[in-house]
């Protein structure tokens, strides 16, 4: 249940910064303590969601790790191309 508010999450942020939001997918793999999200978007918004020298993934990183500590899990966010 809680990693699809960890998805969820990822969703909002990615959605709110790309062109196409309707292209926006994230997978969730869970592990017994972590929780891996896969997101993908189109391919001409992957510079969006990773940002000026990685700057706006590792924002989103940070503000998922804050949501996953709540829950007593460790996140990893992956972009796929």
């Amino acid at each position: 249940m809680e990693d699809i508010a960890l998805k969820d999450l990822i969703l909002y942020m990615a959605r709110a910064l790309v062109d196409e939001p309707e292209k926006v997918e994230v997978n969730a793999v869970e592990g017994e303590n972590s929780v891996i999200l896969e997101l993908k978007v189109a391919p001409n918004d992957i510079g969006k969601v990773i940002g000026k020298g990685g700057q706006t993934a590792k924002a989103m990183r940070k503000v998922l790790s804050a949501a996953a500590t709540k829950l007593r899990k460790k996140s990893m966010l992956q972009i796929v191309e």
